[in-house]
């Protein structure tokens, strides 16, 4: 039965990296209690938006990809209605980005009346668009949903000035996996590389790399993820609390930079070109290891042939930072319950009896890869079972519990064009061999110029 369970996860959990970077074209309009209606001759996303239900029994919802987000949304008004009969949530399915952009027209127009009940935004954005257009979100403080149920940096993201403006959804906690069958020609197990800092990591990697003869891990030239991730895994952020720069100055950040760049001199850490090259050094077995959100795992499950050669840990901690962890986050997305929403109780309830208060649909949605950062799915049977593929071990309780210890951050409005200007310098220090300190202040200045100053 527990091959079975796996099997299930492998063959379906590929699903839940292309949710985490957007959806597909399309509308699909599900139906909580009567299946799903296909709008075969649906014509542009554009037209078919729905905006806010009068229904005292219905819901409206804007969300991306059908085999993840669509699923679960479809899976919870399934689960609601057994209690609730006629209940159902009707959902236009709609990209991240275009999400983003009726948001902005709708607030631009002056007319909210355009937007749905509910619809799902990417954590990166969420700060941005909650500051920027505030009248569009709900206020959930009071809405009977436990938040200290969910991991705090995860809750983090929709909150605003204390208030909760977003229900936390897929799990995006940073997962070190790594080769076992690698670590064991290093002399290694998986315990040498587990609640450890970033210089034992680096000095292990060497060893690795000399008698395995791979890197340790691989990234994408110019983009700064695993910096991002190195950052949040002590607190530290790129932005003060007043929402003021922060690059310049910030310890934590140049230690990341230090880190990655000496792991890149070392040939620990092997920079790739796109993608796909990033994916194939993991399923080919040109790289020891894939540090990344837990939504990697869809990844390294690709190789069916690789089962039990992986196991799963927490990431390195910083040596020199104040509030260093183990643990961090990369990804991810909240629900929103729309000022427009015409039935707020019954949206209020819906979600408090579904993604925050129901193991029953987190267990479900385990078959599509998505794990939970709602504490109590981590108790689940489902949750604690042996995953033959990482060496029969319960990594998704392990993942949960991981979410739990992981650090807030600030992401603030400019979130992205900090990242980008930090992706720019690193790209210089290891491809030009660019002075860091002189790309920390460009980073800097670049942002201080996009945020007006």
């Amino acid at each position: 039965m527990r091959r079975k369970v796996v099997a299930v996860f492998l063959a379906s959990a590929m699903v839940f990296s292309l949710a985490a970077c957007g959806g597909n074209d399309g509308s699909t309009e599900t139906k909580g209690d009567a299946g799903t209606e296909t709008k075969e001759d649906a014509g542009t996303e554009k037209d078919n938006a729905e905006a806010a239900s009068g229904d005292d029994n219905t819901l409206t919802a804007w969300c991306w990809d059908p085999n993840f987000n669509i699923y679960a949304i479809e899976k919870a008004a399934e689960l609601y209605a057994k209690d609730h009969p006629g209940f159902q949530v009707k959902v236009t399915e709609m990209q991240s980005d275009d999400i983003e952009t009726k948001v902005t027209t709708a607030v631009s127009a002056g007319d909210l009346s355009t937007l749905p009940d509910i619809f799902l935004m990417q954590d990166n954005s969420f700060q941005k668009y909650a500051t920027n257009y505030p009248d569009v979100f709900t206020d959930l403080s009071d809405s009977g949903i436990d938040f200290t149920q969910f991991s705090s940096a995860k809750a983090a993201y929709s909150t605003v000035d204390g208030k909760n403006l977003g229900v936390p959804f897929d799990n995006g906690a940073v997962i070190n996996c790594l080769r076992t069958d690698y670590l064991e020609q290093a002399g290694f197990t998986i315990d040498d590389f587990t609640d450890i800092s970033w210089s034992e990591f680096m000095e292990k990697a060497k060893v690795v790399k000399e008698k395995a003869g791979q890197p340790m891990i691989t990234a994408q030239a110019g983009s700064p993820d695993q910096i991002m991730m190195m950052l949040q895994s002590c607190g530290a952020s790129m932005f003060n609390e007043d929402g003021s720069i922060n690059i310049v100055g910030n310890d934590a950040l140049k230690e990341c930079m230090e880190i990655y760049t000496q792991m890149v001199k070392d040939g620990t850490l092997v920079e790739v070109t796109d993608w796909d090259q990033y994916v194939a050094s993991i399923n080919n077995g040109t790289v020891a290891g894939a540090m990344n959100g837990c939504w990697i795992m869809a990844t390294v499950t690709g190789k069916e042939d690789q089962t039990g050669k992986w196991a799963i840990t927490d990431m390195p901690k910083l040596d020199k930072s104040e509030g260093a962890t183990n643990y961090s986050n990369s990804g991810g997305s909240s629900w929103v319950i729309t000022s427009n929403c015409k039935n707020q109780d019954l949206a209020k309830d819906f979600f408090k009896s579904t993604f925050a208060g129901s193991t029953e649909l987190y267990d479900d949605l385990i078959s599509k890869g998505a794990l939970s950062t709602w504490a109590p799915a981590a108790e689940s049977d489902i949750y604690n079972q042996d995953v033959a593929f990482f060496g029969n071990d319960a990594v998704y309780a392990k993942i949960v519990d991981f979410a739990t210890k992981t650090p807030s951050n600030i992401t603030g409005p400019f979130y992205y064009d900090a990242r980008d200007a930090i992706g720019v310098a690193l790209s210089n220090i290891t491809q030009q061999n660019a002075d860091m300190d002189a790309e920390i202040e460009n980073a800097q200045a670049t942002v201080e110029f996009n945020m007006g100053g």
